[in-house]
């Protein structure tokens, strides 16, 4: 691998930064990452410290460089990044306070008066409803309860495009990226100034929008010297986490659906034109053309992470002796417990939900505890609970008319050969996992296209996409997990009701 003429993809996902170094073929060189922290000062808050983006790139760069991958030889970059996520800059382009995170809940009543006053405006405008994921929202929460931070605010960027600045000292952003903020403008491919006036801010604050494989700058000296990055190496623009997912899974045609295990979980349905729902959220993709469905759940593999830190300090120790993941050692618990979890029930609403209940008052649970359950009942049930949550989500897509030809499955948990297979179960269909085919690999690809590596989107994925491994259901359990899948809704309905009224 020394000395290797490499392209490099950035993903500055929820959890954590994730980087993926590719080869002028395709071919995957090199994978690395750091995950960072969110601080939850208050129930239903979500704050992230943009200071910990780049730390945590430092840190995942250092890691390719213990692997082989020579830095230097790196020919181009491209970055992805959660969306929705504001980075709010003074006049000098320092962060005014920590950045609020698209699963916090704290805005609802904000959505309640967009929905009330301007709802019909905002949905023919930008294709979404007024929730609490939305940038929109969060900046009237802000308004009302912080207003000193946005008189200072000069400058706005969202998470990649912010980590991009200090790589490149260019403020940008890109179309789709743009989508996530409900304040774009979907029929005419603009920053809405109606909309955004809302804030009380100037459009000046707002970046020039660009498309996902134009340059966005180059290297600068000081982000060389803080990261190992070669000075001058081009560096593109990108777009959110998950157009370019979905792009890199190889989601390409109508009806291709992918199923994201990761700090948060998708299905997404690609389409040949947009279709706008209040229960879902509609993008346009990496691919011209091409557009996709979101229905999704605030937690996936956060549950796993919650689980780990709180009640998991014998695995994690475990791990550190015999050089293994926490996750892994995690999995074999969950092994030891058969489908159903003994009777235990989980609902992953730690930070309530979105698709399809979109609200954010719903709570984490587990049920059905008899004095016989153990750890390992616990473990298999959050794994069952997040795949019934996503069997949840597909309702939505369905509802639609938007039926899945073929599943790719995608994220951190589609590495776990259990989570894989229950969500084959669960959803009674056989699901391909692609490999490298996370977001990392996508925007590596986008670097590629940019720098003329590859003629177009459609040529880079279709030259460089592998399948790892399909997995067929079990029709036992498949059946089994249906009935479950029922009692998961029961279970859920009966709880909304009382997290209503407390």
């Amino acid at each position: 691998m020394k000395d290797q003429a490499s392209l490099l993809g950035i993903d500055l996902g929820t959890g954590g930064c994730k980087l993926c170094a590719i080869s002028l073929e395709g071919e995957l060189l090199a994978e690395a990452g750091t995950e960072y922290p969110t601080e939850h000062a208050n129930p239903g808050w979500a704050e992230q410290n943009p200071q910990h983006w780049l730390e945590a790139l430092q840190k995942a760069l250092r890691k390719l460089e213990k692997q082989g991958l020579t830095l230097s030889q790196i020919q181009a970059i491209a970055l992805d990044g959660s969306t929705h996520n504001a980075v709010l800059l003074d006049q000098n382009w320092q962060p005014l306070r920590k950045t609020i995170m698209w699963t916090d809940q704290r805005s609802h009543q904000e959505c309640g008066f967009l929905q009330e006053n301007y709802g019909k405006r905002i949905f023919a405008t930008t294709y979404q409803r007024a929730t609490p994921t939305w940038t929109l929202p969060q900046l009237l929460w802000l308004k009302k309860h912080e207003p000193e931070i946005l008189t200072a605010t000069r400058h706005l960027l969202f998470v990649k495009d912010y980590v991009r600045f200090l790589l490149t000292g260019l403020p940008a952003s890109d179309h789709i990226e743009a989508q996530g903020s409900l304040f774009y403008d979907m029929g005419s491919r603009t920053w809405s100034e109606e909309l955004f006036a809302l804030t009380g801010l100037p459009l000046s604050v707002l970046p020039e929008l660009l498309e996902p494989c134009d340059q966005a700058g180059q290297i600068s000296a000081e982000a060389s010297r803080l990261t190992g990055l070669a000075p001058g190496t081009p560096v593109f623009c990108g777009s959110s986490d998950s157009a370019v997912e979905d792009y890199a899974a190889g989601a390409v045609e109508p009806g291709d659906c992918v199923i994201k295990l990761a700090t948060a979980g998708n299905v997404n349905i690609m389409s040949a034109k947009p279709c706008p729902s209040a229960n879902t959220l509609t993008y346009s993709h990496i691919i011209p053309g091409l557009w996709y469905s979101v229905a999704a759940t605030n937690a996936a593999a956060l549950c796993q992470r919650w689980f780990r830190d709180n009640f998991c300090e014998r695995e994690k120790l475990a791990a550190q002796q015999k050089a293994l993941s926490a996750y892994q050692l995690m999995e074999r618990l969950a092994q030891a417990s058969p489908p159903g979890a003994g009777g235990v029930f989980f609902h992953p609403y730690l930070q309530g939900e979105r698709s399809p209940y979109w609200d954010h008052r719903l709570r984490a649970s587990f049920c059905g505890v008899s004095i016989a359950s153990g750890k390992a009942d616990f473990m298999r049930a959050l794994l069952e609970g997040v795949a019934y949550s996503l069997r949840d989500c597909q309702g939505c897509l369905e509802k639609l008319g938007l039926p899945a030809k073929r599943i790719f499955l995608i994220g951190g948990g589609a590495r776990s050969p259990l989570w894989s297979q229950i969500i084959a179960d669960v959803f009674d269909t056989e699901v391909q996992v692609p490999r490298p085919g996370d977001a990392s690999f996508g925007s590596a690809l986008l670097a590629g296209v940019g720098r003329g590596v590859f003629a177009d989107t459609r040529e880079a994925i279709g030259q460089c996409l592998r399948l790892e491994r399909s997995i067929k259901p079990n029709q036992e359990n498949a059946a089994f997990y249906q009935k479950q899948f029922d009692c998961y809704k029961k279970i859920q309905a009966a709880l909304a009701k009382i997290y209503q009224t407390s």
